[in-house]
């Protein structure tokens, strides 16, 4: 947005979901010189890591939102000025009369998703509009906030509001319960004349105090995406009953295929066909037989699909956050195709490149710790999903095998544990034990004609 030979920066829409966003660097100071396009600072919102690019080549004449702070979406960050501008010269005000445009405030009507969680967006159990609020009292409540005040049995006319209006926004009635929301107070009996006026309403409980650092300890703020994590975890174990199988599977059909692909693709296409890769192809080829597992709970009702949206989980620097990029329509593409996207959003991921709508819409999700060497774990849901399989280390091991004379021999194989942990309110041990047996046939059979 420019005003007269100033460009003004701000805050980002990043999803149709996120109505806010945390300065979390400045790559530039005021002062410095910048090309348009060139990466200007960083946000952090509770889906996503990103760089915000420049709009304009010229100056970083002022900035307006320091590091840590969050603010909304529409909120002026910085004002980039043409060359030969001096840094922090006075911006000239709008005119009393133009009124910036207000921006609508999306968290407000939609639900928010969380980082590791890229949820199927859920049908409506009757036709009302998404972004349809209630009034109470004198005051507007979004779905959201009306949702959780139910389930908290909170008062919102308790709770002082920071958005737009005085509104109450999801962060405030969140704080609010965290920092201790009184309970209700019971309906006291009809008073007689004489007695004396009620005493005023309690005050809401203050925000709890930063944590304070004892010797040897460091202390520092949660970042909006691993409240995002910590949200969504919790959310989960709420919500699903979690249960995991295993099953050990041969690999070494695999590994052989894999040695005799790597250098083909390395040198055609730029891409490594990782033992992800495979598994994630034999996966989805064996969810078309189990859609329930590709499926989801909604109500009472159970949603199957046609198509399988797989979400991958990616960690981020310094282990400090957790991405799940989602490739749509995973059902469309062959082995290379797989290797090929599976490259692609895990670099957008760690170079910051994503968007908070490459993480939502995901119908199933595969998590693989192997890379580190472990041999097991259990993974939680990603909601609304019904499961998340787990891919762990390729090991060397004795293994029985049968000779050509059909009998029982030790063999050194390449063997990989698969974990599938499921919601079993809605699929069963058995239905899960078949699908990972079918999945393990196809890993252990893999021929040529399957990539």
């Amino acid at each position: 947005m420019a005003t007269g030979t100033l460009v003004d920066v701000v805050m980002p829409q990043m999803g149709v979901s996120v109505s806010e966003g945390t300065v979390t660097k400045w790559i530039k100071s005021e002062g410095e010189a910048i090309e348009a396009d060139e990466t200007l600072l960083e946000i952090s919102t509770d889906k996503v890591d990103t760089e915000v690019p420049s709009p304009a080549s010229g100056i970083v004449q002022q900035i307006l939102v320091q590091e840590g702070e969050t603010v909304e979406v529409g909120t002026k960050l910085a004002v980039i000025a043409p060359e030969g501008a001096a840094a922090g010269a006075p911006v000239p005000a709008a005119p009393a009369d133009e009124a910036p445009p207000e921006a609508p405030d999306v968290a407000e009507t939609l639900e928010p998703e969380p980082a590791a969680q890229i949820e199927a967006p859920t049908a409506a159990p009757a036709p009302a509009p998404a972004a349809e609020g209630r009034e109470d009292g004198a005051r507007f409540v979004s779905p959201v906030v009306a949702r959780i005040a139910a389930e908290h049995g909170v008062d919102v006319a308790q709770i002082p509001g920071t958005g737009r209006g005085g509104r109450v926004t999801k962060k405030d009635i969140l704080g609010f319960i965290e920092a201790g929301a009184p309970a209700p107070a019971p309906v006291a009996p009809p008073a007689p004349a004489e007695a004396p006026a009620e005493a005023p309403p309690p005050a809401p409980a203050a925000a709890p105090a930063p944590a304070e650092a004892q010797a040897g300890e460091s202390v520092e703020a949660m970042s909006a995406m691993r409240r995002g994590i910590a949200e969504h975890m919790r959310r989960s174990l709420d919500t699903s009953a979690h249960v995991t199988s295993a099953i050990e599977v041969d690999m070494s059909k695999v590994a052989a295929l894999r040695q005799k692909l790597k250098k083909e693709y390395q040198a055609a296409y730029g891409v490594n066909p990782t033992y992800l890769a495979f598994v994630a192809r034999a996966a989805v080829e064996t969810l078309k037989d189990y859609p329930w597992i590709n499926g989801e709970l909604r109500g009472d009702s159970i949603v199957t699909r046609t198509y399988v949206n797989l979400g991958f989980a990616v960690e981020l620097a310094d282990g400090k956050g957790l991405i799940v990029p989602v490739v749509r329509n995973a059902e469309t593409l062959n082995l290379l195709g797989m290797a090929k996207a599976i490259g692609d959003i895990a670099a957008r991921a760690r170079e910051k490149k994503l968007l908070p709508d490459d993480v939502q819409g995901g119908t199933f999700t595969i998590t693989n710790p192997g890379g580190y060497g472990t041999f097991h774990g259990t993974p939680v849901i990603s909601q609304p999903q019904a499961g998340i399989l787990g891919t762990y280390a390729v090991v060397k091991r004795p293994w029985v095998v049968q000779d050509e004379m059909g009998e029982d021999v030790i063999a050194i194989r390449s063997i990989m544990n698969l974990t599938l942990t499921y919601d079993h309110r809605l699929v069963d041990g058995a239905l899960a034990g078949r699908f990972l047996r079918d999945l393990r046939e196809r890993l252990q059979t893999w021929g040529e004609s399957d990539y």
